[in-house]
């Protein structure tokens, strides 16, 4: 599927070197600076990098160069921070070289942080937590709307929004779309339940069994309505937060029912390969 244009894409914003000298003045111009001089740029969104990508980056490195500056800004004498194109300079580490060419310019953060989103959104680079918190961060340090963004970034509205959904999952289920364990259609799915602990447990219930998007949609319809079909029972004070613990342990639902005298827990398990794992973590079998 043919992806949308960004609003302003990085051509814009790093040109060709002949192009360079005949910007508006923010540009200094394109040079070779030592990496060691190059620090981290503090928005970078990404926290994952394909290890094996980036050595094929600096196999090519090795036989043609860096054939696209990177872009920093000046913080000092002989200092500067990495605004974009940080797997150039992590491949021309591992490449060898001592130096990159690069293009400085004067971005405050503001715009950094907005060409740090666009690098990575313009080459697909984000998994969708990443992404995700990326919106985030745009919306909360720099004032945007959810239009504001979109219109940035030239997605629909309703892609941010729903990608921003992902954050509400438990920081568990966020890791394993992180890792690519879960797609984020998996874990859309998985907002429907109603607790963290269900969605971990149902999380890696359908990491288990390979479940499709469409079948996670499905395993999710029959869990809400077994769990809205079963009568209320209002547990002591401490029983919920013993339910999540044990789902999170058991990667499955539990419910913890009080009597008058004492109660009951209760496990589900979904077909006899899942009842067989929980008896062998019951040390039954």
């Amino acid at each position: 599927m043919h992806r949308k244009a960004l609003g302003r894409g990085l051509e814009a914003l790093i040109p060709s070197v002949t192009a360079t000298a005949a910007m508006d003045g923010k540009a200094i111009g394109v040079m070779e600076i030592p990496l060691s001089d190059i620090g981290p740029n503090p928005f970078q969104p990404r926290t994952r990098f394909d290890d094996d990508a980036i050595k094929e980056l600096a196999a090519s490195i090795r036989a043609t160069g860096v054939l696209q500056p990177v872009l920093v800004r000046s913080k000092g004498i002989d200092s500067f921070q990495l605004v974009a194109g940080e797997r150039r300079l992590r491949a021309a580490g591992i490449a060898g070289l001592s130096r990159i060419p690069a293009i400085v310019r004067d971005v405050d953060d503001r715009e950094m942080m907005e060409l740090a989103l666009v690098e990575n959104i313009q080459r697909e680079d984000l998994n969708p937590i990443e992404e995700a918190r990326a919106y985030q961060t745009l919306i909360e340090k720099l004032s945007m709307t959810h239009d504001n963004v979109s219109e940035r970034v030239g997605k629909q509205r309703s892609s941010i929004t729903n990608a921003l959904r992902l954050l509400g999952l438990p920081p568990e289920v966020q890791e394993m779309v992180s890792r690519g364990t879960l797609s984020a259609g998996h874990a859309r799915a998985l907002l429907g339940l109603e607790s963290s602990g269900d969605q971990l447990a149902a999380a890696r219930y359908v990491h288990t069994k390979g479940f499709s998007v469409r079948r996670t949609e499905a395993f999710v319809r029959r869990k809400l309505r077994r769990t809205h079909t079963r009568p209320k029972n209002h547990a002591p004070s401490g029983l919920g937060e013993w339910e999540v613990k044990l789902q999170q342990r058991y990667s499955t639902h539990v419910s913890i029912t009080p009597g008058a005298k004492g109660g009951k827990v209760e496990f589900e398990y979904y077909g006899q390969e899942d009842l067989e794992r929980l008896l062998e973590m019951w040390g039954v079998l």
